[in-house]
């Protein structure tokens, strides 16, 4: 999610770098450089911080060039600073650049490289690509760097340039975006269009395993291998704002799309089958730590806390360590029996919410240790935890959390496996099936999404309503806590979750004629218990919109209609069913008119008690 633009052309570099770079501060970052090369030498200036920054430390004289790079950095290998600012260079300087992605095998590649005689400088993972280049350059830069990414493990979009080869540069994309600019005289790369909107709407959409090669009269675009591709020019109609949301009306539909990336992402380097383990760098807990475990809490806010809950249901059935899961706000203040036999989860997006944070110092104050899970790398919250695992979500704008809850639903999952697996308590074989099951959660949320157009028809029937209830047991019963909020927080329906077992103590008594209710039934265990209960919400004449794994034509006799999702390992479906409820959410909230990106009273990050 970082933002990446480069120029080469008859005019001075460093002001379109700039501009370029603010038209990408939609995508959050955490600092922020540029390089200039000119004949005789190259420029480099980065800084962590904003681009206004970035222009202090300029000090209004631009350095002077026709060819550049700039970036902004999302961190997460190594806190933001200035050293772990981008762009990077190799021993000699001549070597620059940008990066986004993950490089899953860095740590192996580093190592291998400082055993040549390679200096690092920085702690991130983007470091090694510079030295890789200055390695095996043979005078020829587009050569040198399909030899480096032939050695790359993970995702990447690459800007290089040199000053061994000015007037160049040299670009390739895997798994996150790069486009080509083309224009008269002059040319461009960035990771997104409203970075080069200003200067030309005729681009290149490159493909993964595709490389590229600019200079002010040619762009040339080559597979990993060499062999030339031909490309379409795609024009671009959007206007600036619109571009700047990938053409989608809201940055939350744009955020849901992104969830099969950010799956990918938040998995990426993390499981190990041929060593039948998972691999989690900042997280330290040993086997005889873990055994003198009495509990685990969990510990967290809104959306976070759904999470939480299932946490709690898959650390429980894994490890067969009790779970116990709490609302920050209120945990400081019950007098929580903690001791150095606990450990606490702290799970915050932000890594800055005030209530969950104030739990964490309180945990640690008790003796405890603490495990944080956070999207934001240097939040008060990774540097504060003993222990923390990063979603590699990348940046959201919407303040409806989407695709950060989910991820997190992935870490804990790692979690609950870590621990598993560091005490001998799952099998080879059940954990090979999850952890295969996981691989394949990226590719079944896409087909999830191509289903949007039926979600979106059933938003409509029931947006004008006032009251949607959810129903849900096991782990579909925090999938509708989630799912209600997100209907409430951006539609502003009222909208309720209930444990489909509590119908009868006092919740059937809200359902009437056409009052909608959304029923998840993907725990197959459960299913015979939980349509019983949607069965008695029929004979109140309620409509029922039921969410099941393909395959399950029994509950469509039963409802008046039917969400399916891919079929997946069962603690894995949260991760999937929660992609229908948003979008339901998102659509009946657009139906009715609503500010979808910033519903009224609420922050996206909530920094006060």
């Amino acid at each position: 999610m970082c933002g990446i633009v480069g120029y080469v052309g008859d005019k001075q570099a460093a002001p379109i770098l700039l501009d370029g770079l603010k038209r990408l501060e939609y995508r959050g970052y955490d600092s922020a450089g540029i390089a200039i090369h000119n004949c005789c030498c190259t420029n480099l200036i980065k800084t962590e911080g904003k681009i206004k920054v970035l222009e202090e430390k300029l000090g209004g004289a631009y350095p002077e060039g026709h060819v550049g790079i700039g970036h902004t950095r999302w961190a997460t290998h190594g806190r933001p600073s200035n050293v772990n600012a981008h762009p990077h260079t190799d021993c000699t300087g001549d070597f620059i650049v940008v990066h986004n992605g993950i490089i899953e095998n860095y740590q192996e590649l580093k190592e291998w490289l400082q055993s040549e005689g390679h200096v690092f400088k920085s702690e991130t993972d983007t470091e090694v690509v510079p030295h890789m280049i200055e390695h095996f350059y043979d005078g020829d830069l587009f050569e040198t760097m399909k030899k480096t990414i032939s050695k790359l493990e993970g995702s990447f979009a690459l800007g290089v340039i040199s000053r061994r080869e000015p007037g160049t540069i040299v670009a390739a994309r895997k798994s996150s975006p790069l486009i080509a600019g083309l224009g008269e005289g002059e040319n461009f790369i960035a990771s997104d269009i409203p970075a080069i909107l200003q200067h030309t709407r005729k681009v290149y959409i490159l493909e993964d395993g595709e490389m590229v090669k600019i200079t002010k009269d040619k762009v040339e675009v080559t597979d990993f291998e060499g062999n030339p591709v031909a490309k379409s020019i795609f024009e671009v109609k959007w206007d600036a704002v619109a571009a700047e949301k990938g053409g989608y009306p809201h940055f939350m539909l744009k955020e849901i799309h992104e969830q099969p990336k950010a799956f990918k992402d938040t998995m990426a380097g993390r499981i190990l089958p041929e060593k039948g383990e998972i691999k989690l760098d900042d997280v330290h807990l040993s086997k005889e730590y873990l055994q003198g475990i009495k509990k685990i809490f969990i510990v967290a806010c809104g959306t976070a806390y759904h999470a939480g809950m299932v946490g709690k249901y898959v650390i429980e059935k894994l490890t067969r360590v009790p779970v116990e899961v709490d609302i920050a706000s209120e945990f400081r203040y019950r007098d929580p029996m903690i001791d150095k036999n606990t450990l606490v989860i702290i799970i915050s997006q932000s890594g800055e919410t005030a209530d969950t944070l104030a739990a964490l110092r309180e945990s640690k104050k008790l003796g405890a240790r603490v495990l944080a899970i956070t999207n934001v790398v240097g939040s008060s919250v990774s540097r504060e935890a003993d222990d923390i695992i990063y979603t590699w979500a990348g940046p959201e704008i919407a303040v409806a959390s989407t695709k950060a809850y989910s991820t997190q639903l992935i870490a804990l999952d790692f979690i609950a496996l870590y621990i598993a697996r560091t005490l001998g308590r799952i099998c080879e074989k059940d954990f090979q099936e999850i952890t295969s099951a996981m691989k394949n959660l990226p590719d079944q949320a896409k087909i999830i999404l191509g289903h949007e157009d039926k979600i979106k028809s059933l938003a409509q029937k029931f947006f004008d309503r006032e009251d949607v209830f959810y129903i849900g047991r096991g782990l579909d019963y925090p999938l509708s806590l989630e799912g209600a909020l997100k209907l409430k927080e951006i539609s502003y329906i009222h909208a309720e979750a209930y444990a489909a077992g509590e119908l009868k103590h006092g919740t059937l008594a809200l359902i009437e004629e056409g009052v909608p209710v959304i029923a998840p039934v993907t725990q197959e265990h459960l299913f015979e218990k939980t349509l019983s209960n949607i069965k008695e919400v029929k004979a109140r004449e309620g409509f029922v919109v039921a969410l099941a794994n393909e395959g399950n034509e029994e509950i469509k006799k039963s409802v008046d209609d039917v969400i399916y999702i891919p079929k997946t390992h069962p603690i894995l479906t949260p991760i999937l069913a929660v992609i229908p409820m948003q979008l339901l959410a998102y659509y009946a909230a657009v139906a009715r008119g609503c500010d979808v990106d910033k519903p009224r009273n609420l922050a996206k990050s909530v920094t006060v008690e």
